[in-house]
């Protein structure tokens, strides 16, 4: 028997073990016939690209999120939850109440609490969002909580450096995550100047060369800034010189949304920083009345109900896409979604057509052309069967939009990370904020419209009827959409 006999012999009883693997081991259905695919037809790359990328670690639970290990306190906590999110049901206003099955939902997946007494502000680009940042960071009184997926030593991250820097000087606790992937250009500056100043700067899932590939899916996507338990900021717009679009500058204008809170609705933010916080520093942070204040002690301005929405690898369920699913479900009169990627499966795409044909008006704004060509050939595979059940399709042409909002019926407004594709939904970890409240949903919708007044609008037949080239290239690539 020659070594090649051998060797072919050995190739084939490994790829009948990764085959299996891929079969119990990966949840959805789509993304397994894609890996099987992969493994099957392109020999050795295939089976690489599944180890690298393709293992699943939602069914190994990353790390635990039990911040109280005290099992009779952790239930008596519960308990006050589920009341409280109750009562603010029960009394809460119209928007709350029209879509109760979405906050009982979070609650009972998540247990994520229903808070009212919230002030909300929405802030549209960089411009707009990082004054509002410096002037909540000199304001902390007690302790400043960040992680960041993208954190850049340029212009804005040296100016909010050197007030992290000053917070620190006066005695406040200032705490700093950073994606090990995202912000890697700032591991040995940045990070390092602010653990020199007193800052305690961690990385999340540290990558090293031999781990790299298999750790790039299991990325921190979240933004969260939480200032002495009551106020934080939350949205798509990552620290970096390029969301702040200036006058007279010539590089690519940056569309995003992000949000301020005040009130209750911290608390759940500043619960999952310090969940993320257990995971990667090297000090252990427990729940005490520094970072969760009494609601009485809060300084609120308004009456805005907040929940959040959080999910990743450590979380047993897509919480994101089922809120999203439900929020569509829930609409009747008309849903806006903004997302600068859309890949997003089968679920959310028959989500789409259902609501489109039962007469809610749905439309979408995506990016005119998206940073990656695959990316943006696998969205465009998804854009005829939508445009064909009557949901609009607009393309921003002003420059990139990145923003991650949804409005539905003006009533219930989404800001967060979470792109609509399975990286967000399945492999990284992020978070949504949802508010029940017309006003800011009514102030949401408002943009939306204003965005696509430099959008173009997809026409179906044009769509139908561009080069066949272009369609083959789509198509094969929705093929390898659920592993993008």
């Amino acid at each position: 028997m020659s070594w090649i006999t051998i060797l072919e012999a050995l190739y084939i009883i490994i790829l009948i073990i990764v085959c299996l693997r891929i079969i119990l081991d990966t949840r959805s259905t789509t993304k397994s016939l894609a890996y099987l695919i992969f493994a099957i037809f392109v020999p050795f790359a295939g089976i690489i690209f599944y180890f690298l990328f393709g293992i699943n670690y939602r069914t190994r639970i990353m790390y635990s999120k039990k911040l109280i290990e005290n099992d009779v306190l952790s239930e008596r906590l519960n308990k006050h939850i589920y009341q409280y999110s109750k009562k603010t049901l029960d009394e809460s206003n119209p928007s709350v109440q029209s879509n109760k099955e979405l906050a009982s939902m979070l609650l009972k997946e998540t247990l994520s609490p229903l808070t009212a007494n919230n002030s909300v502000k929405i802030l549209v680009n960089g411009e707009n969002k990082f004054p509002e940042v410096i002037r909540a960071l000199k304001e902390a009184r007690n302790h400043i909580h960040m992680e960041y997926y993208i954190y850049e030593d340029d212009e804005i991250g040296r100016k909010i450096e050197q007030v992290l820097i000053e917070k620190a000087k006066e005695g406040i606790d200032v705490r700093f995550i950073y994606d090990d992937f995202g912000s890697r250009s700032i591991r040995r500056t940045l990070a390092r100047r602010l653990n020199e100043n007193g800052i305690k700067a961690f990385p999340f899932l540290r990558i090293y060369f031999i781990a790299l590939a298999n750790r790039i899916n299991y990325r921190n996507h979240r933004k969260i800034i939480v200032i002495d338990g009551q106020t934080a900021f939350v949205g798509g717009i990552n620290v970096d010189d390029r969301y702040i679009n200036k006058e007279n500058n010539k590089k690519t204008y940056w569309r995003d949304t992000h949000l301020r809170i005040d009130g209750p609705g911290v608390q759940y933010l500043q619960y999952l920083f310090l969940c993320d916080w257990n995971f990667c520093a090297s000090s252990k942070l427990h729940p005490d009345i520094q970072f969760f204040p009494p609601e009485n002690n809060l300084q609120t301005r308004d009456n805005k109900v907040v929940q959040i929405a959080a999910s990743g690898p450590d979380s047993g369920a897509p919480a994101i896409l089922f809120s999203i699913l439900q929020a569509i479900s829930l609409a009747t009169n008309e849903i806006l979604i903004t997302t600068p990627y859309l890949i997003p499966g089968e679920s959310l795409v028959d989500a789409l057509i259902i609501a489109s044909l039962g007469g809610v008006s749905v439309k979408l704004l995506v990016p005119g052309n998206s940073d990656s060509l695959l990316v943006n050939a696998a969205a465009r595979s998804y854009y005829g069967d939508l445009l064909k059940r009557g949901v609009e399709i607009y393309q921003y042409t002003k420059g990139f939009v990145h923003a991650k909002t949804m409005v539905t019926d003006g009533k219930i407004a989404m800001v967060g990370t979470a792109n609509m594709d399975s990286r967000s939904f399945d492999l990284n970890f992020e978070v949504n904020a949802i508010v029940y409240d017309s006003g800011i949903a009514g102030e949401l919708r408002e943009i939306f419209y204003e965005d696509i007044k430099n959008a173009e609008k997809i026409d179906e037949k044009a769509w139908g009827s561009r080069p066949l080239y272009k369609q083959f290239f789509e198509k094969t690539a929705k093929l390898v959409s659920p592993l993008l």
